[in-house]
């Protein structure tokens, strides 16, 4: 008897509906998103990656893919521009021959949140982190539409938890964006079974009554397969919390 979900020895779900999808990954690092990557990596997906990631743990992490997937091309360069995001997401589309899954992934630092000190700074940070995917999720969601094909776009932020006051405000903005460019976006494309969600950082100082949230990779990857999936399909708008571990 065939089952819709086995489970691997390392509890790790498959889901068979996914396996053989046109996957692009976006801002995949070797601290950001191996998980994600091998696990559609691991369904035998068609793959495109794009990092900027030159460090030895990427590298070696490129021939694992490579060897799981069903075949994978890897763009290793940063998006540095509007343009340089519809590019890729447009070549993408085209070395695939359409596209059945996007995931944008997007880390923030410490760096990144240093002597952001007022709301335009925030909202600067914030305009910048989430315009690449932002377009890429336009562009691919056209694409969808015109192919008339079903898919799912997933844009996921990942930050340090807050650890003052001023991170909590930061992260607050970062969700809030999110969230508008999520509804809106799921709402545009909803008529043409293209679902658009989220994975946003927690916009609250952790304590110990909080709820439960994604917290790192191996969950985020849990979640991006069932979205991807025949059971995430009703699943569009969402925002999910999530806690990075990550500094």
């Amino acid at each position: 008897m065939f089952v819709s979900v086995v489970k691997r020895q390392d509890q790790t779900e498959i889901h068979p509906d996914v396996l053989g999808a046109r996957v692009l990954i976006t801002g995949l690092s070797h601290t950001n998103g191996v998980d994600v990557a091998r696990a559609f990596a691991e369904h035998k997906t068609r793959l495109v990656i794009q990092s900027a990631d030159n460090a030895p743990q990427f590298t070696a992490l490129v021939p694992v893919l490579a060897d799981d997937a069903q075949e994978m091309q890897l763009y290793n360069e940063t998006v540095a521009s509007s343009d340089a995001a519809v590019r890729l997401a447009q070549t993408a589309a085209q070395v695939l021959g359409g596209l059945d899954v996007v995931i944008n992934l997007v880390s923030i630092t410490r760096e990144d949140l240093f002597g952001r000190e007022s709301l335009e700074d925030i909202e600067d940070l914030a305009s910048e982190k989430l315009l690449a995917p932002t377009l890429i999720t336009q562009v691919v969601g056209n694409r969808m539409r015109v192919t008339w094909s079903e898919g799912l776009i997933l844009n996921v932020v990942s930050m340090p938890a807050p650890e003052t006051a001023e991170e909590a405000a930061i992260a607050g903005v970062l969700r809030a964006a999110l969230t508008s460019i999520t509804q809106a976006e799921a709402k545009k494309w909803a008529d043409d079974a293209i679902r658009v969600n989220a994975v946003g950082p927690r916009a609250l100082i952790k304590t110990a009554t909080d709820g439960a949230c994604l917290s790192g990779d191996p969950e985020i990857a849990s979640l991006a397969l069932y979205l991807a999936s025949k059971y995430g399909r009703q699943l569009s708008g969402h925002v999910f919390d999530a806690e990075a571990v990550k500094a």
